[in-house]
């Protein structure tokens, strides 16, 4: 009982996957408000928690409806008196070519998955500060982090969602919130007209909720973006390489262009510990390469791609 007297808020959990992670954290001891648009699907899974032993309700409100997930954290905190973990998993699809593809569908997929994420976050944010305390996950997707057709609505929301994950995990460390993602891959209704029957039968949602329980537990991490789907586990990471330092000057855009092998070396790429990592190491380039020259930052020797200029940082 991992999650023993542990509150937890989870979106879009009706049926599909939060379902099943409904059901994953309940089994781990933790109470759970279920959330959902359809009130029915929503106190269905809170009676099916409920009949198995756990502790839940079942409430209904959009994520973009500010003012009915205000009353949903409401009534958690009436009911429990805490609330440890929000799990951002409500979602739509809207699928076309952006060809093809209108604003209200890029619109509406963005609020639904991003402001759905941002709005429910901000109603746990201060009582997770308060009580030293709180995990939230993201659900972000491999059609964010690496794209796919037909998606850039999806896709668009789903890495801002990455982003958003990494400067809430800085901002809430030193209250003891820690903020990871899910990059599920599992048969649901988001999935029923993408994916072949044969995959759909290997990617039963419930073979992806066990990672939830790494990503909220008392060891979670934070900043982490875990792909989970058909019982298979893995991490994804944003990495800068090494780079080139190139300088400024005439011949500046076409050394960019010879050195592009070298800028994406990947053999010794890290993963940022934060944003201005990026300015940290130009600058500690630019500097390196100014005292290799004397002083006199020049690019005349840049026009080929002998001196490479790698950063010593």
């Amino acid at each position: 009982m991992k999650l023993r007297d542990r509150t937890a808020i989870i979106t879009g959990a009706g049926g599909g996957l939060g379902r099943c992670h409904a059901l994953e954290l309940a089994r781990h001891g933790a109470r759970i408000v279920v959330n959902d648009l359809d009130a029915e699907a929503a106190s269905r899974v809170a009676c099916e928690i409920n009949a198995e032993g756990g502790e839940a309700i079942g409430v209904a409100s959009s994520v973009t409806d500010e003012t009915g997930v205000a009353a949903m954290v409401e009534r958690a905190m009436a009911e429990w008196g805490r609330i440890d973990i929000l799990v951002n998993n409500a979602g739509i699809l809207h699928d076309k070519s952006f060809a093809k593809m209108d604003l209200a569908d890029f619109r509406l997929v963005v609020d639904v998955h991003l402001m759905g994420a941002v709005i429910c976050s901000k109603a746990v944010w201060e009582i997770m500060r308060r009580q030293a305390h709180g995990r939230i996950v993201m659900t972000t997707s491999s059609s964010g982090l690496y794209g796919n057709f037909g998606q850039a609505n999806y896709g668009a929301a789903k890495m801002a969602l990455v982003g958003l994950m990494q400067t809430l995990a800085l901002e809430g460390a030193k209250y003891g919130i820690r903020v990871n993602c899910l990059a599920p891959t599992a048969a649901t209704q988001m999935t029923d007209e993408i994916l072949p029957p044969d995959a759909l039968e290997k990617l039963a949602p419930e073979l992806v909720s066990p990672g939830l329980l790494a990503l909220v537990g008392d060891e979670a991490p934070t900043r982490a973006v875990l792909c989970a789907g058909a019982g298979h586990f893995a991490r994804a990471n944003v990495t800068l390489t090494q780079g080139v330092w190139i300088g400024g000057g005439d011949h500046a855009a076409d050394a960019v262009a010879a050195s592009w092998d070298e800028i994406g070396d990947r053999s010794a790429e890290v993963v940022p510990a934060y944003g201005f990592t990026q300015a940290e190491r130009e600058l500690a380039s630019a500097a390196s390469m100014s005292s290799a020259t004397g002083g006199t930052l020049r690019n005349e020797h840049l026009s080929t791609t002998s001196h490479g200029g790698r950063s010593s940082s």
